[in-house]
């Protein structure tokens, strides 16, 4: 069980607080495992289920009903590797974001365009990384690969709609 400090504390009130939306950047859909990504401008996020077309939509119960994976956190593997780029492809991920930090969504649900999710934990890399980013590509993916969630509220998400908190919203 996680704490969740009091929001009138200290660190409650400054856990709250992010500090602008984020951005989809990308989506991509596993249509089956260890197959390539194929790149969508929209899918459907599925409550309770998964992403339309994807290979992981399924069991309600599951917490890895979608991945996302910040563009930052792209550049900064890419640069522990010494490649010019890491393509969103490579780490099998479902939404690419830019502009917030994922970790603030921890305890919170958020809107990723219509959809409403809630995290479920951290995306660990597995040894796929190896074979696909190279030797070292599973320890460049440590710390970075992103984060899991369950949807809560179906709906369309478009690249380049917002990834914003549900409390802030009007």
């Amino acid at each position: 069980m996680s704490y969740i400090p009091a929001t009138d504390s200290t660190i409650g009130k400054l856990l709250s607080v992010v500090p602008k939306p984020g951005e989809v950047t990308w989506i991509g859909i596993r249509p089956a495992r260890r197959v390539p990504v194929s790149p969508v401008p929209e899918v459907e996020a599925i409550a309770g289920r998964g992403l339309a077309g994807d290979h992981y939509k399924g069991s309600p119960s599951s917490s890895r009903q979608v991945t996302l994976i910040q563009a930052e956190h792209l550049t900064a593997v890419a640069s522990f590797l010494q490649l010019p780029e890491v393509p969103p492809a490579w780490v099998r991920r479902n939404i690419v974001v830019k502009g917030i930090n994922l970790l603030a969504l921890k305890d919170k649900q958020f809107y990723v365009g219509e959809a409403l999710l809630e995290m479920t934990g951290l995306c660990h890399p597995c040894s796929y990384m190896e074979e696909v980013l190279g030797e070292g590509g599973y320890n460049a993916m440590r710390g970075h690969g992103g984060i899991t969630a369950r949807i809560i509220r179906g709906g369309i998400i478009r690249v380049s709609d917002p990834v914003r908190i549900a409390s802030t919203e009007a």
